[in-house]
């Protein structure tokens, strides 16, 4: 029998945790924990809305956990729900994010998305309902 499960949540690595860390504060993510306490983090966690996003540093993840986290590639995304995609997409290029896509109309003109990186290159989505 399969055990429950509770409290799900993503982790993203970081290379730089309180940069990435504050890209999300930007969001109105605000942090409900941190490994140590004081000095450097290894592991924040941020929460929105009833989610949860933990960032860990890679080096934490190496040394804790015998991991090898290579913070190369795009293993998930997060997904943003708002109802200014818009000027959030525009907010992230003025503070220097890379575009991934572009606002766009999709499901019928039912929803908008567009797509920008991380400060570590994971992407995130905006998705705006319309009408």
């Amino acid at each position: 029998m399969m055990p429950a499960f509770q409290t799900p949540m993503i982790n993203l690595y970081a290379r730089d945790l309180p940069r990435l860390q504050a890209f999300y504060e930007g969001f109105g993510f605000v942090e409900t924990f941190r490994v140590p306490k004081t000095g450097v983090a290894d592991h924040v966690e941020l929460r929105l809305d009833g989610f949860t996003l933990g960032i860990a540093r890679i080096e934490a993840a190496a040394a804790h956990h015998g991991l090898a986290p290579k913070g190369d590639g795009r293993w998930i995304e997060i997904i943003l729900w708002t109802d200014d995609l818009d000027t959030a997409y525009a907010d992230c290029l003025t503070s220097g994010s890379e575009s991934l896509s572009e606002p766009h109309v999709f499901l019928e003109g039912r929803l908008k998305a567009a797509w920008v990186a991380d400060p570590e290159g994971n992407p995130v989505q905006f998705v705006q309902k319309l009408g």
